[in-house]
């Protein structure tokens, strides 16, 4: 199947489901033309004959950057993100643009301004967030695969609910020029499919040092190999529902199949992640928002964005006001130091490949519940470690419980993307031979 043909069918799925499921809030106009363009080139890109969606908080010219919010909705990007970019240069095809959690504040998808979007898997059910139209989008056939941004498990968590696997990349392997942030001390932009291969390629094209993001660092190609005999560290956690522990601790077994070995890891700190993970993001969300006054980009943000906006804008606000002189901002930045090197300590010490845990405590709920804002908060509560960390994770999905799809993270240590999606690889196919 050529190009042209396989966005036409994209299209028709987008046109059948979309108004149902909400994943995409944009649709690259030129998709077509540029499919034509494509299959008459004789070179053709790594990418080619892979239709991609892009989270709406990445610029990609032409289109609309609106970070799913009123501020922004008329905001047209005038130029394409790094990591769009090398996309384009390798030929993937950038069909249209992905509903989100409005500035990619939340972790269920039910935040944006246009509405939720509901899993494709579990009907009337959230899709997670904050990537959840990147992620639904994949789940429910648009596209091959999706760009999302990951700062405290906004690839994750809708992977693990929408059954597809998720990267966040190491902090920095990916360049965030172009993408409108949340909170650059954890901003990553990874790449979300149906299968750990594609994943792997998309994050391989896209990876590298660029002189216009000062944090990111050159690497090696990214390739799936067998891994070899491996020890996994098992990671204990509370606050897990009993049926996800049962399912995970059901895998782990199987895994001895594989002649791996096997490693409980105790991480300390790794219980005050949320405590610290907020006040840097609200700090950080806050001095961002200060561009959106009315003036250049869109409307003023105060009279124009969502209460989850909103409470992330004031938050950080009062944690900035001059009396408190940065202390609680300096404090979480200290906690997050010591998390870091805690997982530091375990890859270097504890004699493991890879660290196991589930990707969310809880499932997805129907759209609309009522949740507390602790529970609301504590969904991110196994995904959010790896972002203070500044390592690389992946969600794979592991099986369904009650029809809902069930996520692993596998997460290793900075800068090992090729080891983690090798024994991710592994993991999948395992599991496809075992069925």
């Amino acid at each position: 199947m050529n190009i042209e043909s396989k966005v036409r069918q994209y299209l028709a799925n987008i046109e059948k489901d979309n108004k149902r499921i909400n994943a995409v809030l944009e649709v690259n106009p030129n998709a077509l033309e540029e499919a034509r363009a494509t299959d008459a080139k004789k070179n053709k890109g790594r990418l080619y004959g892979k239709v991609i969606v892009v989270k709406s908080n990445i610029n990609v010219k032409g289109l609309t950057a609106s970070c799913a919010s009123r501020t922004l909705e008329d905001y047209k990007a005038s130029f394409d993100a790094t990591v769009v970019e090398k996309i384009k240069a390798e030929d993937g095809l950038i069909i249209g643009m992905a509903n989100c959690d409005e500035f990619a504040s939340g972790t269920s998808g039910e935040n944006s301004a246009f509405g939720p979007t509901e899993n494709p898997r579990v009907k009337g059910h959230v899709a997670g967030g904050s990537s959840s139209g990147s992620v639904a989008a994949v789940a429910a056939g648009f596209c091959d695969m999706a760009l999302g941004s990951d700062t405290g498990g906004s690839i994750r968590v809708p992977s693990s609910f929408c059954g597809v696997v998720g990267v966040k990349p190491s902090y920095g392997l990916v360049s965030r020029y172009g993408l409108i942030d949340l909170s650059m001390s954890l901003d990553q932009i990874g790449p979300i499919a149906n299968n750990v291969e594609d994943a792997g390629l998309l994050l391989d094209v896209i990876k590298g040092e660029d002189e216009r993001d000062a944090k990111t660092f050159s690497s090696d190609k990214i390739e799936l190999n067998k891994p070899g005999k491996i020890t996994l560290g098992i990671v204990r956690v509370k606050g897990v529902d009993s049926k996800i522990r049962n399912l995970f601790d059901k895998k782990i077994m199987a895994y001895k199949k594989l002649g791996w070995g096997f490693k409980e890891i105790e991480i300390k700190y790794i219980d005050l992640a949320i405590e610290t993970y907020h006040p840097i993001v609200w700090t950080e969300f806050y001095s961002a928002t200060r561009r959106f006054d009315g003036r250049k980009y869109g409307k003023k943000i105060e009279e124009s964005a969502g209460a989850e906006v909103l409470r992330r804008i004031f938050g950080g606000s009062e944690i900035s006001k001059a009396e408190f002189e940065g202390r609680y901002y300096h404090k979480a930045l200290q906690v997050k130091e010591l998390i870091k090197q805690e997982f530091e300590r375990v890859f270097t010490s504890e004699g493991v490949d890879c660290l196991i845990m589930p990707t969310t405590p809880v499932f997805p709920w129907k759209i609309g519940e009522k949740k507390t804002l602790e529970e609301y908060y504590a969904v991110d509560s196994l995904v959010i470690p790896a972002n203070l960390a500044e390592v690389c994770a992946v969600s794979l999905p592991i099986g369904d419980i009650d029809s809902k799809p069930v996520g692993m993270q596998v997460i290793c240590g900075k800068g090992q993307e090729s080891k983690m999606l090798s024994i991710a690889n592994e993991i999948t196919s395992f599991a496809k031979s075992s069925l």
